[in-house]
């Protein structure tokens, strides 16, 4: 039997694009995983080694499932997926360290560069970072616990915002950035695999948007509106967020063989996103509540689907404290009083996502052109969105002989509420103007291609254009709109213990 770790989802939130390039190249690493046996329920006279077999070739299935789900947009992602329970796996997906035993070790570097040559409020240039490591410990391999496994990342961040620096607007550029630009334990946690591994338990230190709202194809982008997450889902909730772990545990069902449903609870602790914390204050002071996130889904991989596809519908629950998006404590403006805002409890969203391989040249490959999607709207609260929207399509595989490049357009759209923009209008108010120029939404489109160098090295040039920028707090009362902005950008992914031969990358020998 076949285990599949957790980790590799939350690794998408990381954007490491390291070496991989999806679901593709993730089944391109382990040849076990190129098909799936054909699932034939053994009759009530079956031998007890005929309904092993089952057994094993169900698990086999799930398996491919998983690693189509989680793998992908890094070499951290794809690096603990089908990891073997008993011995070493035939081979290793890219940047994987095998110590042996069932420990598994990943270490990488993502960097992203941005400039904006115009709009914005004034022209300039940023660069943020980011060190991965993480740890993958197979305990059935370890201590005979079967389907038992524990899971590590620490990260380190470093660098500047160009939204923040130069362009002024709310939704990151480059999304490396932000949690802290600091080192910080990002997740610890136990996982268990029970029933055949039809159910999947995890707890610990955890992040609830990459195991609810990740998909392999977002991080071939680099603003923050479509890498890690829907963004819309962070203002409309305190869903918790990469690279801060809080106290959580969420539960998979596998209902049937593409049928899941999905639920976890997650502790709600401003203090832990303080720039200060590295994540290794465990205690729950500060801890304002908790969000709860629910999700039923659908989801089949190369081996069973000629175009695999995942669907999911959720519901978001936030039960905790949250600044109101107008109001001080004497509800008041807070923009113009300066006091704090006004504390409420509890909102909620729902959403729904997809991502579906709509082309496939050859069916004896896994390259071809995917689209993806996911739209989120708040249902309760004071929002301060309406709803957000994005959306794009991933190819993989541009040219004979780049079978590990990917070509991506995708585009993210915030919609924000009367009292969202509330502020801004009490703004221009106060200085005398009137709201010509406060544009209810915002809009960022991104053009990628991501260029395999070596197995190491990966760099994805792209160029994005920020339509009406919602303006941060801070330039709230800035008399002119902000200009759409041009950003040039750049992303540079490098799989360390590959650059340095102790493990492959695609194309490796």
């Amino acid at each position: 039997m076949r285990k599949t770790t957790r980790w590799a989802a939350l690794a998408l939130c990381a954007a490491t694009v390291s070496a991989g390039i999806g679901p593709a190249e993730a089944q391109q690493a382990d040849p076990a995983l190129d098909g799936a046996p054909a699932l034939v329920r053994p009759g009530p006279k079956a031998s007890r080694a005929q309904k092993a077999q089952y057994r094993a070739n169900r698990a086999r299935r799930r398996t491919i499932r998983e690693a189509r789900s989680f793998a992908g947009a890094s070499s951290a992602a794809a690096s603990s997926i089908a990891q073997g329970s008993t011995a070493a796996p035939p081979s290793l997906p890219p940047g994987t360290l095998d110590l042996g035993n069932g420990i598994t070790m990943v270490l990488n570097y993502t960097g992203e560069f941005a400039a904006n040559p115009k709009g914005g409020i004034r022209q300039g240039s940023d660069y943020a970072g980011q060190v991965f490591f993480g740890l993958d410990a197979d305990l059935g391999r370890l201590a005979g616990i079967d389907g038992g496994a524990v899971h590590a990342i620490v990260t380190e961040r470093h660098g500047r915002s160009l939204s923040n620096d130069f362009i002024g607007n709310t939704t990151s550029v480059q999304e490396i950035y932000g949690g802290g630009q600091t080192a910080h334990l990002s997740s610890l946690s136990y996982e268990q695999k029970l029933f055949d591994n039809r159910l999947d338990v995890e707890v610990g230190r955890l992040l609830a948007n990459p195991n609810f709202l990740a998909s392999p194809f977002y991080c071939n982008f680099q603003n923050n509106g479509i890498c890690g997450a829907p963004k819309g889902v962070f203002k409309m909730t305190n869903l918790t967020w990469w690279p801060i772990a809080t106290w959580g545990a969420h539960g998979k069902a596998w209902v049937t063989d593409s049928v899941f449903v999905h639920a976890g609870v997650y502790e709600v602790n401003p203090r832990d996103q303080q720039d200060d914390q590295n994540g290794i204050d465990w205690s729950t002071r500060g801890a304002t509540g908790v969000v709860v996130p629910v999700e039923v889904g659908y989801s089949t991989n190369f081996g069973n689907d000629p175009l695999p596809r995942n669907y999911g519908i959720g519901a978001i629950i936030d039960q905790s404290d949250y600044k109101d998006p107008v109001q001080d404590v004497r509800r008041g403006s807070y923009l113009l009083s300066g006091l704090d805002p006004l504390t409420r409890f509890g909102r909620s969203a729902i959403y729904a996502r997809f991502d579906q391989m709509v082309w496939r040249p050859d069916s004896t490959a896994v390259q071809g052109l995917t689209l993806f999607g996911a739209f989120l709207a708040g249902t309760g609260g004071r929002q301060y969105e309406d709803y957000f929207l994005n959306g794009g399509a991933v190819l993989t595989g541009t040219f004979p002989g780049r079978p590990y490049d990917t070509l991506g357009v995708g585009f993210a759209l915030e919609h924000f509420s009367p009292l969202g923009l509330a502020n801004y209008r009490a703004a221009r108010a106060s200085l005398g103007l009137d709201n010509r120029g406060i544009a209810a939404t915002q809009t960022i489109l991104e053009l990628s291609y991501g260029i395999q160098l070596t197995p190491a090295v990966r760099l994805m040039p792209n160029l994005q254009y920020v339509i009406n920028p919602q303006p941060q707090e801070k330039f709230a009362f800035r008399p002119r709109a902000i200009p759409d902005a041009v950003v040039v950008g750049a992303k540079l992914s490098v799989d360390l213990f590959t650059l340095a031969g102790l493990a492959k990358g695609p194309g490796s020998n």
